[in-house]
């Protein structure tokens, strides 16, 4: 099903507003601290590296600019217009593709399959923020982009990050300065259960091959000077029948 479009205004005001410098937004932290490591777990397990890989919810295109130095063909692609803006002035030199995609719409899903094939799937914090009955096609998109060959990396806040980000949302002095604008935009972080997810993978169709926790770092600082982490747990999944 298509998003509502309540939810992609919501996401076209965010990213209208979003200001160009890298590490403004408070989830764009650096490849060395996010994709990086994640790449680690995720390389070994793809049956096919040489397929395309879609950047699934790629906002400005930080870490799709990182995919793209690593993978032959790298597309990135976003709900947001303005979103996909950022990302191909962010990009220059062209490393990457860019497209505005509702990966929950199950026509776009297929034609974006139609057009590159079985692709491999970096997603990273996308699941948690979807409005609740988009959340299975969401996962049903991903599975139509996978097809047989390909396998997803997906990362979602944990439980345990919604306390955390509430208290920053409620602390005396106002939320953190990039934090702020996530909530102005009635954006809802930190939605989905941990049980959640494996629900919708299955439901899907993908198998998870591995899974584990990782802290997600944040472009935000506390108090205390150090950077903001959220739990979070990540998954390799495919089709292994």
């Amino acid at each position: 099903m298509s998003v509502t479009s309540r939810y992609r205004d919501a996401w076209e005001g965010f990213w209208r507003e979003a200001p160009e410098e890298e590490g403004a937004v408070f989830w764009d932290a650096e490849p060395a601290l996010t994709v990086g490591p994640q790449l680690a777990l995720f390389e070994p397990l793809l049956i096919a590296p040489t397929l395309p890989l879609v950047d699934v919810g790629c906002g400005n295109g930080t870490q799709t600019r990182f995919l793209a130095g690593r993978f032959p063909h790298v597309v990135g692609a976003d709900l947001s217009a303005a979103a996909i803006d950022h990302a191909r002035r962010s990009d220059p030199a062209g490393l990457a593709g860019y497209r505005v995609l509702d990966a929950g719409e199950k026509d776009e899903a297929q034609t974006l399959h139609a057009e590159l094939g079985d692709a491999n799937v970096y997603m990273r914090g996308v699941l948690h923020q979807a409005e609740p009955e988009a959340r299975q096609a969401l996962v049903d998109g991903i599975a139509t982009l996978v097809g047989t060959r390909g396998r997803a990396f997906l990362v979602e806040l944990a439980e345990a990050a919604k306390p955390i980000l509430m208290g920053l949302a409620q602390s005396p002095s106002g939320p953190p300065q990039k934090l702020a604008p996530v909530f102005r935009h009635g954006i809802a972080p930190g939605e989905v259960t941990d049980d959640a997810v494996p629900g919708y993978l299955g439901a899907a169709g993908l198998n998870v091959v591995a899974s584990g926790e990782l802290p997600l770092a944040t472009t935000e600082h506390g108090p205390d000077g150090a950077r903001i982490e959220l739990p979070s747990r990540w998954f390799v999944v495919g089709r292994t029948d």
